[in-house]
């Protein structure tokens, strides 16, 4: 049992808990009230929130954020004028070009793996992948460094992300992120069956305490703890008001349109409620960047880039109106780079060497572009950025400290973001 328990990743343990709360205890939701503005003055506000959108494949630099108007690597993507004389952006992103001036445009990322695992393993956690550790992602690192800020709702949800996501790494299961496949379905089998009352509810749970207790006894590990933490946590989430957070049903059509109905636009809005609410960190998916064939004539970075641009406008526009933006922080992040030759299928390659991020909202200094890529785009030209120097700018937008030291169970010590120095241009 407790080689099993070790093995499990942050992903795998959360979705161990809610098949055990379901299926052997028949857990499901008393009943759920609507939540309200009171929830964003819930113990936390102040602090800065984050809402982390990942563009995985390897989304182009040059068709995005950098764009080549005039040089033979541009392809068929034209350059547009934004809110900030002098700074330009791509044709399919007309929405975050009008908001340019909320906005700050990395033009320098680089790394120096063109494999899609590792490179995202590195954003993610700023730490190179190894057999013996597997390290946090920020939003467990924000839970760890500040602690638990709702009492009810999870501290990170992730929509849409992979399996292989590092999670909570090598922290203990408390820690552990809350992954939603579909964000409108939201939480899943969380209606009580019509036979089960408040009270053999209890009961059930009475029944499962009884059955593990002895386990715990004969066990005392901190693992074999952390899960029973993690079914606490689960009851207090299934039977709080708090959970209606996650129906965007109760949100207007024409809000929901707003954002697109597409999974990353849904998951936006839901990153949105979630935020009201005060969970601390949000990550939200958007795949389809890996475009080897055929970019242009079939649409798809038209599409992909569309969908981007929608769904992050909604998001920006609704945040300011709430009061919000400046406690959250944004990030647009992507493992990797294309390739400025377009090659034989119509498409871009990997390419490491270089590509964009996007940061905005709370802490961050917009209208202006940090860093560039050479004529071609297949170099940094200035001011390059690793992904741990990324990771530790936002984590100073958010008030983490750089320099606080996590050891691992191994014992090994860590960094939010491992060596990483903040950008200060960045920051405001």
């Amino acid at each position: 049992m407790r080689e099993y328990v070790s093995r499990l990743d942050g992903i795998s343990r959360r979705r161990l808990l809610e098949h055990a709360a379901h299926a052997a205890l028949g857990v499901g939701v008393m009943s759920v009230s609507a939540t309200g503005a009171a929830a964003a003055a819930a113990a936390g506000k102040g602090q800065r929130r984050l809402i982390y959108l990942y563009m995985a494949g390897g989304m182009t630099h040059l068709d995005t954020f950098d764009v080549k108007p005039g040089a033979e690597t541009q392809g068929q993507t034209g350059a547009i004028s934004t809110s900030v004389p002098g700074i330009q952006l791509s044709q399919y992103l007309p929405t975050l070009a009008s908001k340019m001036d909320r906005l700050a445009v990395i033009r320098s990322m680089t790394t120096q793996t063109a494999d899609h695992e590792a490179a995202e393993y590195l954003m993610r956690t700023s730490y190179d992948a190894i057999a013996t550790e597997r390290h946090p992602s920020l939003g467990p690192w924000i839970q760890r460094l500040r602690g638990r800020q709702n009492k009810s709702l999870p501290d990170t949800v992730l929509i849409g992300a992979s399996p292989r996501h590092p999670a909570a790494g090598f922290l203990d299961p408390t820690f552990s992120p809350l992954p939603i496949g579909d964000p409108n379905r939201g939480l899943e089998n969380t209606q009580s069956p019509a036979y089960l009352s408040e009270e053999s509810f209890e009961k059930r749970v009475a029944l499962i305490d009884g059955f593990d207790r002895k386990f715990r006894e004969k066990y005392p590990l901190k693992q074999v703890h952390g899960y029973t933490d993690f079914y606490d946590e689960a009851t207090t989430l299934l039977s709080s008001g708090e959970l209606a957070a996650f129906d965007l049903n109760k949100e207007k059509n024409e809000d929901r349109e707003r954002y697109g109905r597409d999974a990353f636009g849904q998951g936006c809005l839901l990153a949105r409620r979630l935020i009201e609410n005060n969970v601390q960190c949000v990550e939200v998916t958007l795949g389809g960047w890996d475009m080897h064939n055929t970019m242009w004539e079939q649409g798809t970075l038209p599409t992909r880039a569309g969908i981007l641009d929608r769904a992050v406008g909604a998001l920006m526009t609704d945040l300011e109106s709430l009061g919000l933006l400046e406690e959250t922080v944004i990030v647009v992040t992507t493992e990797f780079g294309r390739s400025p030759q377009i090659n034989y299928n119509a498409g871009r390659d990997h390419h490491p060497a270089v590509f964009s991020a996007l940061v905005a909202g709370g802490g961050i200094k917009g209208g202006q572009v940090y860093g560039s890529s050479d004529k071609r785009g297949h170099l940094v030209d200035e001011d390059g950025l690793a992904p741990a120097d990324l990771n530790a700018t936002v984590a100073t937008a958010l008030g983490l400290k750089l320099d606080e030291v996590i050891h691992s169970p191994t014992g090994r010590p860590f960094k939010v973001a491992h060596d990483g120095a903040p950008v200060k241009k960045l920051l405001s």
